[in-house]
């Protein structure tokens, strides 16, 4: 009975997808991953490299045997899918863990990309700092989200709290809209803190231009699993999806982080 449970639980969380009828077993040759590649780096054909990035139009970074012996986890420019090692099936899902209390396999497998690529655009975020620090988050943030203007409005209390604020961009209509043009001036103003809570607070800021990562805060977010905002990376590179009070954020940090 176990089994069947089992078996029924991990065929829900599997949307397969048909990649070619033609079943073929990839054979190890060179590859090379452009920044991922850790000592768990399984090589692949380039058969089934070009297979794989032409049908899905995805850049792979790097492929580790998956939680399942029948699959290779693919880290790839939009974050982590599944292949199976026959070539056949490409696989969009998340992987629970039953035996470790449904532990999200894939979100743990997240958190290093996360990081890793998070740290390459800190430099350029826009930082609250707490005077008396005991976390600093990353904030993906957009200047005309309801719940990034209530978390706006109430950065005191984290500061208060000991937690440090670094907002990186994440204008949710892309790259081609007006919050997009607006983002950039912000970075580009003289005082990007200013012009930030100005737009917060519902004005307009004055257009400004030069040489920004607003774009590039926009394609890291895009690839790490970031959809909507707030986002919250903790220095783990675990995620908070929306959101959350002082208060509440502390707790999680500590929670999470461990002091």
């Amino acid at each position: 009975m176990n089994n069947v449970l089992i078996k029924k639980a991990i065929l829900s969380l599997f949307i397969l997808v048909s990649i070619s009828a033609c079943a073929q077993e990839a054979e190890v040759t060179t590859f090379q991953s452009a920044s991922l590649a850790t000592t768990n780096t399984v090589v692949l054909s380039d058969e089934l490299i070009e297979k794989f990035q032409s049908n899905t139009r995805l850049s792979i970074l790097n492929v580790e045997q998956a939680p399942l012996d029948n699959l290779y986890q693919i880290t790839t420019d939009r974050g982590i899918f599944y292949l199976s090692k026959d070539g056949k099936f490409f696989i969009n899902a998340v992987i629970f863990n039953l035996d470790k209390g449904m532990l999200n396999e894939t979100d743990i497998a997240m958190n290093g990309i996360r990081l890793q690529k998070v740290t390459q655009i800190r430099d350029s975020g826009i930082v609250y700092k707490a005077p008396n620090e005991k976390y600093m988050v990353d904030v993906f943030t957009d200047i005309t989200c309801g719940y990034c203007r209530k978390l706006h409005r109430e950065m005191q209390d984290y500061l208060d709290a000991g937690i440090s604020i670094r907002y990186l961009a994440y204008p949710r209509e892309g790259l081609n809209g007006d919050v997009y043009k607006q983002m950039q001036s912000i970075w580009c103003s003289a005082n990007p803190q200013d012009a930030m809570n100005q737009a917060k607070g519902g004005d307009t800021v004055a257009s400004k231009s030069c040489k920004n990562d607003v774009a590039t805060h926009y394609q890291t977010g895009a690839a790490i699993g970031v959809t909507g905002t707030p986002n919250i990376v903790l220095a783990d590179g675990s995620l908070i999806g929306g959101y959350q009070p002082a208060k509440a954020l502390l707790a999680e940090l500590n929670k999470r982080l461990g002091e």
